[in-house]
């Protein structure tokens, strides 16, 4: 018998060593992980809409419009961006690249806890390990516990049914086993047959729930290890929120277990745990005590979740950081009238020239050139650095000053053929919403940037209706940029303007773009060399030139 039992032991002892060292080897692995893929973009799918719903529940809250959000392409923006541990630093980023923070006071903020963060590298991958116990793709559920208020799954006469069921239950088993009476046995049979349809309705309307609830167990775990170790300020509000709902840990670690459980029908443990649950109601009776928790602190849940997000994001913002070629931390403190980036670049454009520009709100900056030299690449990265200055307090520049702005765009335009919308149309009530939404009464300036700007009619009225919108808005102290192949609208706007261009030479081998901005009117004529390089009839090349001298004589061009 002895010999048996040290065999039990040894097998005990044995199991655990495995497990521990099964536990160890993870660890490495994901640690080796998180070194290998620090300052890298991460190449991995990202399922925008469940990383959006933290957005969408809180939709009010964003100030970048989604033509805005299309314009600048955050979405891939966001996946250059995204270097998180954890599912709700990945919702919480997007969230707050489409929710501009108009507080200046915020960027010192951000930037003291990106800076205590990344202090200690070991410390900081230590963090990560501990955020990436949220990366289940389930915890991506976990805003839907707070963003509203749960109905619940009964009425108040079959919770109450429900709660005092075991009771009955054994009670009536007693009661046959003793008696042996035929009404306790139909007794018996009528609360099976209940409990039987209460449970199989509670499993059908809890699914919902599968995903959220025992993710929430895992981030009060991560809360209370990130206030252990001083990550988090153990403020009143956090330790507060921590302690109400951690009275939620005895029903979560009921759910897991139940989760945890094997699923096949096949397998005779299933079937009497099934049976076992269905005679004595445990999981409506778990469901219907955590909800009604759950209801009760959704502001609670909320501040976990929001304090464990943004630790994450600050990791990220690092991340991001160290795999740029430089970057600056804006400078919101400069005269509200003046906008000036310094060698400024596109992140998402591999090896992107770097141009600098300044401007302020009583000049349009009038942005030419031909198509592929770069003018829109150009002030999609204007808008960009703005965001992204506004939000992570980070810019892809060696310098960046500029007020807190609103960002306002108009790039993307299609023909809307459900709306029986033309182009034109499409693109004049874009910039009428832009127009109503930059008045002199706004406290928040905007950053106004449009591409070709009512490309979709006649040359006389795009001009003279492109000349009249700008001018308002400038009037109205906003920063304007437009790209735009129309030279005379610079003669037009006078005084208002600042104009910058985009060249282009032509050699042996055909076009080159050198991708640099140039102060002042665009001077080339490589778009008539580029139509004589093509083999076009010299009678059309010599009427083009003349034609061309003509109107540059006219214009001052």
């Amino acid at each position: 018998m002895i010999y048996w039992l040290i065999g039990g032991l040894l097998i005990g002892l044995i199991v655990l060593l495995g497990g521990h060292f099964r536990s160890k080897l993870l660890t490495r692995k994901k640690l080796k992980n998180i070194r290998e893929r620090w300052g890298k973009p991460i190449e991995a799918y990202r399922n925008i809409k469940l990383i959006g719903s933290y957005l969408f529940a809180y939709g009010a809250e964003a100030n970048i419009s989604a033509a805005t959000a299309a314009d600048l392409d955050i979405d891939s923006v966001f996946s250059f961006i995204d270097r998180t541990n954890s599912r709700p630093g990945q919702q919480f980023l997007y969230k707050k690249l489409h929710c501009c923070d108009t507080s200046a006071d915020s960027s010192n903020s951000i930037e003291s806890r990106i800076a205590g963060l990344n202090i200690d590298k070991d410390r900081r991958e230590q963090i990560e390990l501990k955020l990436s116990e949220l990366n289940n793709d389930d915890a991506y559920y976990l805003p839907e516990l707070f963003s509203k208020k749960h109905r619940s799954l009964f009425n108040p006469l079959v919770e109450i049914y429900i709660k005092i069921s075991p009771i009955l239950v054994i009670t009536s088993i007693v009661a046959l086993s003793i008696t042996g009476s035929q009404v306790f046995f139909l007794w018996l049979l009528a609360l099976l047959l209940s409990n039987a349809a209460i449970h199989f309705f509670n499993k059908r309307n809890i699914l919902k729930y599968t995903h959220s609830l025992p993710q929430l167990l895992k981030l009060i775990r991560v809360t209370r290890w990130l206030i252990d170790e001083s990550v988090l300020s153990a403020d009143e509000a956090l330790t507060e929120s921590l302690k109400k709902v951690s009275k939620l840990k005895r029903s979560l670690v009921l759910i897991n277990a139940q989760n945890g459980m094997v699923n096949d029908p096949t397998d005779v443990t299933y079937v009497l745990n099934e049976w076992f649950k269905m005679l004595f109601l445990i999981e409506p009776i778990i469901f219907v005590s955590s909800i009604a928790k759950v209801n009760k602190y959704l502001d609670n849940i909320k501040v976990l979740y929001v304090a464990v997000a943004e630790v994450d994001v600050c990791i990220s913002i690092q991340s991001v950081r160290d795999g740029l070629p430089y970057y600056c931390t804006p400078a919101f403190d400069g005269p509200s009238s003046a906008f000036m980036i310094e060698d400024l670049y596109h992140p998402l454009i591999n090896d992107c020239v770097a141009n600098s520009i300044r401007g302020s709100n009583d000049k349009v900056i009038l942005v030419t050139g031909s198509n592929m030299s770069g003018k829109t690449t150009f002030i999609r990265a204007v808008a960009l650095n703005t965001l992204m200055g506004q939000t992570i307090n980070t810019c892809c520049a060696r310098s960046y000053q500029a007020p807190i702005l609103k960002i306002q765009t108009s790039i993307h335009m299609n023909d809307d053929m459900d709306e029986h919308k033309s182009y034109f149309q499409a693109e004049a009530l874009s910039v009428l919403n832009i127009i109503n939404t930059s008045s002199l009464n706004e406290k928040i300036k905007s950053l106004v940037i449009i591409d070709e700007i009512f490309r979709g009619t006649n040359t006389i009225e795009r001009i003279a209706a492109a000349m009249s919108v700008l001018t308002h808005l400038i009037e109205n102290g906003n920063f304007v940029f437009v790209s735009t192949h129309d030279l005379e609208l610079a003669e037009l706007l006078g005084d208002n303007n600042a104009v910058y261009s985009f060249e282009e030479l032509i050699n042996d081998s055909g076009l080159v773009f050198d991708y640099k901005i140039k102060e002042g009117v665009l001077k080339n004529k490589n778009g008539i060399n580029v139509l004589s390089r093509l083999g076009y009839p010299q009678s059309i090349i010599n009427a083009a030139v003349s034609a061309s001298k003509r109107l540059r004589e006219k214009y001052d061009l």
